[in-house]
């Protein structure tokens, strides 16, 4: 009874069972003694073995030097968690926000796609005031390239200042055939569509400056803009090169023009027959002050030599009028249609591919 007594009033003094590592912690904090028994602290009860204070502090201290590198562990694992998810949230933010809002900030910018050439939708009230007539600006080519950054701008402005409605065809020759304007112009003739009532034929190298030539539609007969008495270097009365305007329906009268001159020249000379041969009026700008200096012309004759060979009976029969062809026998195919713009004016540049009968016009070509 008194070692009971002796045990009891010793508050240091531990019973614990095989697995008291929880009891030993709770009885170094209370008075109570507490020992485990399933699982569970109980106050010690007779039979449970007495463990001294030193005993109980060395195996407490065992049990905390065992437990003290799992329990660093665990924290270097829970902070190293932590960092990652804090890591992974601010990466997604950032990623979040560029994709989203630098994505959205690119759209607004960036600009909606234009058509190059478009024809302009006919109820819309500009075009009404325009008038009705719609012009196919027609420009035979090959490797005028130069020239045609000066001409296209240059002839979209002069025309929109006339309120002229208008598409700008580059007629491009693409074959390894002589140049033949004529079947050119027959070929942008067939290929301008039926949004077009009539056409002007165009060199790429003569640019008009005065706003009085008149580019309107020609329903009294064949306009030549380029007149004998306006152009720069060409001035005999027969002359119908350079510029001229003809309603469409007044072009077929004549058969458009004819097939058979490959090379330079002559083949507006044949075109003037056809029109007095189709019974119709020429008819060329009155009151011009300017002179030679209504027009600007770009041509080069150092740098762009033209091809005036004439070869077998070419020379023969470029004087004669050609009944038989013309636009109902031009002999072609399209390589390529594409709309482009040029220093802001809208065109559309054709590919062609001439053919050409060398039984019939064996000079087309030079070798």
């Amino acid at each position: 009874m008194v070692e009971n007594l002796k045990v009891m009033k010793e508050p240091r003094r531990i019973y614990a069972s095989s697995l008291g590592s929880c009891c030993d912690a709770a009885s170094s904090s209370q008075s109570n003694l507490l020992v485990r028994s399933g699982g569970r602290c109980r106050s010690p009860v007779a039979g449970d073995e007495p463990v001294s204070e030193e005993a109980g502090s060395n195996t407490a201290r065992r049990r905390q030097a065992v437990a003290a590198p799992g329990f660093l562990f665990l924290q270097c694992n829970i902070f190293r968690f932590f960092v990652s998810c804090l890591l992974l949230a601010v990466l997604s933010l950032v990623w979040l926000h560029f994709t989203c809002s630098g994505d959205l900030g690119w759209r607004r910018r960036e600009p909606a796609p234009q058509k190059a050439c478009p024809p302009q939708p006919p109820g819309s009230s500009e075009q009404l005031s325009w008038g009705p007539h719609r012009l196919a600006v027609l420009v035979p080519f090959r490797e005028r390239f130069e020239e045609l950054l000066t001409f296209a701008p240059h002839m979209h402005s002069f025309l929109q200042q006339q309120k002229v409605q208008h598409r700008l065809f580059i007629l491009n020759q693409v074959d390894h055939l002589r140049f033949n304007r004529a079947s050119l112009i027959n070929v942008g003739f067939k290929e301008s569509g039926n949004d077009t009532d009539y056409i002007v034929m165009h060199d790429v190298d003569l640019l008009p400056l005065n706003q009085d030539l008149d580019y309107g539609y020609p329903a009294n007969g064949p306009y030549h803009v380029a007149s004998p008495d306006l152009h720069p270097l060409y001035h005999y009365k027969t002359y119908v090169g350079g510029i001229l305007l003809l309603t469409k329906q007044h072009y077929e009268m004549c058969n458009g023009m004819s097939n058979r001159f490959w090379g330079w020249g002559r083949e507006d000379d044949e075109f003037y027959r056809r029109i007095k041969g189709a019974g119709l009026q020429l008819h060329r700008p009155s009151g011009i002050s300017t002179g030679y200096k209504t027009f600007r012309h770009l041509h080069d004759p150092a740098w762009r030599k033209r091809d005036q060979k004439r070869i077998s009976t070419q020379k023969q029969e470029q004087f004669k009028v050609d009944r038989d062809g013309g636009l109902n026998n031009v002999q072609y195919s399209i390589q390529s249609r594409t709309d482009v713009t040029i220093a802001g004016a809208p065109c559309t540049v054709l590919n062609i591919v001439l053919e050409c009968d060398h039984s019939q016009t064996p000079w087309c070509l030079l070798s």
